[in-house]
């Protein structure tokens, strides 16, 4: 499966007391390759979780792989953060909808429907 990784996933897939768990655990059993994502994600799931080492090990051990520089998209991200002011976006949530520009065929794996319903033209897909 070739797709993208946000914050809601991984944190369901190590929190055996997320709601979403059972879901992002029976999702990563398709997964074959690293999901894409970006460091801003990988730091709110350490956020989330508690935990650094947690974040770290879902890309040493391949769920996840950082395939985003922020300093390499800046201008496009200051633009979508124009665009989608009145959502209030955080950076993770636009260096995702930026990965998903680049990477237009990967679905972004999401809990948070809030954020990304109202982007579904930039390229992101909810699977839920």
């Amino acid at each position: 499966m070739k797709a993208i990784a946000d914050t809601g996933f991984l944190v369901a897939f190590w929190n055996r007391h997320d709601y979403h768990h059972q879901w992002a655990r029976e999702l990563a059993r398709a997964i074959n390759e690293p999901l894409l994502t970006c460091d801003a994600v990988l730091s709110e799931t350490a956020f989330h979780l508690r935990d650094t080492a947690v974040a770290l090990a879902l890309v040493t051990d391949g769920l996840v792989r950082s395939a985003f520089s922020v300093a390499e998209h800046i201008a496009r991200l200051a633009e979508l953060a124009a665009r989608y002011v009145d959502r209030k976006p955080d950076l993770a949530d636009l260096c995702l909808i930026r990965l998903s520009e680049l990477r237009p065929r990967y679905p972004v794996i999401t809990t948070d429907v809030a954020d990304f319903a109202c982007i579904a033209g930039a390229g992101v897909t909810r699977f839920l």
